[in-house]
């Protein structure tokens, strides 16, 4: 079994991505690492460049700023890198998503497990979406908690926007792929990047999905979504993290937008049916 990992990264530096610790998190688990870099205004080529290991094979290439449809141009990017793999299954991982080395044995074993179901054409992880601090996870159905991110190559699979799979049946119709959920967790750290790096990154990729860049306030967050995270963290992020203690403190007098106050009822509704209502991008087998 042949395993390989993939993504694309640009401004990696300057965005605040924890793609170092990110990449090197699952390093271990796999033969060959694609990355396809795109052309930054920073170092972030160089700082993939000093990672020494022979698995890294990196693809530069230059985005094009005439995708300005829906994120098309990240579809595209990440297919980049999915097609140059080389491996019996495909894990994509974002510049932001960290795993914990407890889980790097457990992973393995799963792909050896599933490796020859038919049935299973994807694994899936659960996500925690830290935000503002460490300690701090948002848990709505807003937020996505889990996502298939390790896909067999033998599946017709292509990325409309990059933020998910579609597997072709025929060469009309997608659907989303048939995934094993796994007892594994991804650690998502976007939203604890600080907010300068983050209206920056508005700034630099609005344009991609054809939208205007908008200022992110974190304290502007319904807080009725938090939930404290009590265990540990990926030691590869440790260092990484903000040093704070308890949850994030937001705006006392923010009132939620007409989103929000639905994801908070709707959360109500899962507390008390065991009902989910967060978006999968994929069938559960």
């Amino acid at each position: 079994m042949r395993i390989s990992a993939f993504t694309f990264i640009k401004n990696g530096q300057i965005l605040g991505y924890p793609f170092l610790q990110s990449i090197n998190s699952i390093l271990p688990l796999v033969d060959e690492f694609v990355i396809n870099v795109g052309k930054s205004e920073d170092n972030t080529l160089e700082l993939i460049k000093s990672i020494r290991s022979k698995k890294i094979r990196i693809i530069e290439s230059v985005w094009s700023d005439n995708m300005t449809n829906k994120g098309f141009v990240y579809g595209q990017q990440k297919m980049i890198a999915q097609y140059n793999c080389t491996g019996d299954w495909l894990f994509y991982i974002e510049g932001d998503e960290v795993y914990h080395e407890n889980d790097i044995k457990f992973l393995y074993d799963a792909m050896e497990r599933y490796k020859n179901d038919k049935k299973v054409e994807a694994l899936a992880v659960n996500f925690l979406h830290f935000y503002g601090n460490g300690n701090t996870i948002l848990d709505s159905p807003g937020w996505y908690r889990s996502e298939a991110r390790i896909i067999k190559a033998s599946i017709r699979s292509y990325a409309p926007d990059g933020l998910f799979w579609l597997v072709l049946q025929s060469n009309k119709k997608g659907r989303y792929p048939r995934a094993k959920l796994l007892d594994v967790y991804c650690y998502h750290y976007g939203w604890v990047r600080s907010e300068d790096e983050m209206n920056l990154k508005s700034q630099k990729v609005q344009k991609y999905w054809g939208t205007e860049s908008k200022k992110i306030d974190y304290k502007n967050m319904d807080s009725s979504i938090f939930r404290e995270f009590t265990s540990s963290h990926p030691k590869i992020i440790r260092s990484w993290l903000p040093k704070a203690k308890g949850f994030y403190r937001v705006d006392r007098n923010y009132k939620p937008t007409k989103k929000q106050k639905k994801h908070r009822f709707l959360k109500k509704i899962e507390r008390f049916t065991n009902f989910e209502f967060s978006k999968k991008h994929y069938i559960k087998v």
